[in-house]
């Protein structure tokens, strides 16, 4: 009997809903953590993890915090563990530097854990010392985002490449149920 290959997936899910918004699509993380995990292709999930940016508590980013944190909320009733860090304003914006705690998280959990492969879902290039780090380790990473916004380093870096799009063409933006979320939708991070 062969075993199956135990996966952990690290979401950068403020990227993820840029790309998916890019194509008119929302973001079903449901449907993207089965498909990145299914165990009909011998996959065993261990985790997802979805790491969101949040605005900072001030009065002008209220609603976009407010359908962050209901997303936040969402995700963590239906099993996924999320990580949030408040960012601070940069004049009508606002940053979070998510990325550095995603970074640190999949060092930390893929040397605990042991994981065959860990898959970043992200596009940023940031991400590329990170997937040659876990590469050196002997673990198997596989980096999922549209290929389009992919940036080279990271697919360099990367043993594989797992083309979102398709998943998001598979998506009915129409569809009302409750595995998609607001996140998803184009009005989340106006």
């Amino acid at each position: 009997m062969k075993l199956a290959r135990r996966v952990m997936v690290f979401a950068d899910a403020d990227n993820t809903h840029l790309s998916a918004q890019s194509f008119n699509r929302q973001t079903n993380w449901k449907k993207i953590c089965n498909y990145l995990a299914d165990p009909n292709e011998g996959r065993e999930l261990i985790e997802m993890v979805l790491y969101v940016g949040l605005p900072p508590d001030r009065e002008r980013f209220a609603n976009h915090r407010k359908t962050k944190e209901k997303f936040i909320y969402w995700a963590k009733s239906n099993g996924f563990l999320v990580v949030s860090k408040e960012g601070k304003a940069k004049g009508n914006d606002y940053e979070s530097n998510i990325d550095v705690v995603m970074a640190m998280d999949a060092i930390q959990l893929a040397l605990e854990v042991k994981p065959d492969i860990v898959v970043l879902v992200t596009g940023d290039s940031d991400f590329a010392h990170l997937a040659e780090k876990l590469r050196r380790k002997g673990i198997r990473v596989e980096v999922a985002s549209v290929e389009q916004s992919l940036g080279n380093d990271l697919k360099n870096a990367a043993n594989s490449v797992i083309d979102l799009v398709e998943l998001f063409d598979d998506f009915d933006p129409h569809n009302n149920s409750k595995d998609y979320h607001p996140i998803g939708t184009s009005n989340v991070f106006d």
